[in-house]
């Protein structure tokens, strides 16, 4: 099996479904907005949250896409960078947990988190991320080391705003022969880094992974005509649609995915789970195609739950099928 290492910010999701947005306006957060928090600001709704039920997950873009290779049996590793405290712990024994190599450098700040509030009537989502150690990462931390072995990196958009910590990840990838892959994130990134995004993926992305407001950020067009743009600059483009299902394209190759049927109560680590499965595919030798519908059935299973990983039942579910798909192109899968 072909193996996956990830580079992102290495945050722990800490999710909280509330009554209301009582929380979210004292904190002066908009429903369904995603606001950086400065170190006091995060520490005092941390804080908060403690009085209430919430999860503990270990998050980030780039984290999420690993963790649901390695559950899909994938070698994988990540590199970030944590605080020297109980997050960090957690961060590192959730992703060994799952089966990651961790490489995570211990930073000066506290280790991220990423504050995310699910609030009626419809499982609205509204962020609070605090950045902290990973945003500490810088490209003298890169080693070549750290990347050997495997065969696919992939990359969260969110980094871009440090360019030259990306430059030197994709030319590390580009040196060692690896499939190189970006989740471009958020377009609101994608606006902020336009320029530095078009140079990266026309000379070192491979593989470029976008939501329909990243990719009209990225090329001012529709969907329809955004994926041809992008699929003109790289081998292999995805634009993902949400509910109506997602688009690919290869060179003249052109498919659209539908999406699957699912009781969707949170959208969270969807398109990170889309893109697991999609490189999982990939790794295993199947037509784009097959790719997008791997992508589309696990990213299904994981908004009929809170948070960003999928439990057992629906990952063994999501297994089976995509097993019985697969084998209809190789049956010695």
């Amino acid at each position: 099996m072909k193996s996956i290492i990830g580079i992102g910010n290495a945050l722990t999701d800490i999710l909280a479904v509330l009554p209301d947005d009582t929380l979210l306006k004292h904190f002066h957060l908009p429903v369904g907005s995603m606001q950086l928090v400065d170190e006091e600001t995060g520490a005092k709704i941390w804080q908060k949250l403690k009085e209430i039920d919430v999860q503990y997950v270990p998050g980030g873009c780039a984290a999420n896409t690993i963790a649901g290779a390695a559950v899909f049996g994938m070698p994988c590793g990540f590199v970030g960078k944590v605080g020297d405290d109980d997050l960090g712990k957690l961060f590192k024994s959730g992703q060994e947990l799952n089966g990651i190599k961790p490489t995570l450098l211990i930073g000066k700040a506290a280790s991220g988190r990423a504050m995310v509030f699910i609030t009626p009537p419809h499982a609205e989502r509204t962020f609070a991320d605090y950045l902290g150690a990973a945003l500490e990462l810088a490209p003298e931390d890169l080693k070549e080391e750290y990347f050997k072995g495997y065969d696919y990196l992939h990359i969260e958009g969110y980094l871009v705003q440090n360019q030259d910590l990306v430059r030197r990840a994709v030319e590390i990838g580009s040196k060692l022969g690896m499939t190189i892959s970006i989740d471009l994130a958020s377009y609101n990134v994608v606006e902020s880094n336009n320029t530095f995004l078009h140079d990266i993926v026309a000379h070192y992305i491979d593989i470029v992974f976008a939501n329909e407001t990243e990719a009209k950020a990225f090329t001012k067009l529709p969907p329809q005509s955004a994926i041809k743009e992008i699929a003109n600059i790289c081998k292999i483009a995805v634009v993902k649609l949400g509910r109506e299902g997602s688009l690919i394209q290869s060179g003249d190759e052109l498919f659209s995915i539908k999406p699957r049927q699912a009781k969707a109560i949170d959208a969270t680590g969807a398109g990170d789970l889309y893109a697991a499965g999609f490189l999982y595919a990939h790794a295993c030798g199947m037509p784009l195609n097959i790719c997008g519908e791997v992508g589309s059935i696990i990213s299904s299973k994981v908004v009929e739950v809170i948070g960003p990983k999928v439990d057992i039942p629906r990952w063994k579910d999501a297994k089976q099928e995509i097993k019985a798909l697969m084998r209809g192109y190789n049956p010695n899968i």
